[in-house]
């Protein structure tokens, strides 16, 4: 059973941790660099990215996280976490930093702000899902090796890529009981400790 870490600056990381557990894997709060050292895998939670950013950087959490990921790591973020996984941001705050790894440009606050908010059914990697965008990203533009695995109405905007052991969506699956997309990650944690 893999050990999957959800990164506890902010945002919804018990929600994260619920569905992992649920998803067969054993979750744990990550905070510090050798808590980060010691999982499989892990995810990033939706929240406030200019925040999560800011205290990535007062944890001395940043340079280990792109680290990580630069050896492999598994990562899934959903919302913020989609944003903290972009190589490039639209409408970030001046100076905005992310982890990166995923070759593509993600659009802040796309959908909207909270009041817009909404729930739709799309299919992620050819399955139905409920999905919840909060505040959402989407993202305006990929690279070559950036797999599509769902988009989203108005105009087809795509809200969850994968490249390599990186997995991201725009939108919230924690929020909604159906733990698919957690199984996605988890199968995909269990394909890199396989290797």
């Amino acid at each position: 059973m893999p050990t999957i870490g959800v990164l506890a600056l902010q945002g919804d990381v018990r929600e994260h941790a619920r569905m992992l557990e649920e998803a067969g894997a054993t979750a744990t709060a990550v905070r510090r660099p050798a808590e980060l050292d010691a999982v499989d895998g892990l995810v990033i939670p939706g929240g406030e990215s200019t925040t999560m950013w800011k205290l990535a950087e007062i944890f001395d959490m940043l340079e280990p996280l792109r680290l990580r990921v630069k050896e492999g790591l598994p990562v899934y973020g959903s919302c913020a976490g989609m944003i903290m996984l972009a190589d490039r941001i639209e409408g970030g705050v001046e100076g905005q930093q992310t982890i990166g790894g995923i070759d593509m440009t993600v659009r802040r606050n796309a959908f909207g702000r909270q009041v817009d908010s909404f729930e739709s059914d799309l299919t992620f990697d050819g399955q139905v899902v409920h999905a919840v965008f909060i505040r959402a990203p989407w993202v305006e533009s990929v690279g070559p090796e950036v797999e599509v695995l769902a988009v989203a109405e108005p105009g087809d905007r795509i809200v969850a890529v994968r490249q390599g052991p990186l997995l991201a969506t725009s939108f919230h699956p924690e929020l909604t009981g159906d733990t698919r997309v957690h199984e996605y990650f988890v199968s995909m944690v269990n394909t890199v400790r396989e290797l």
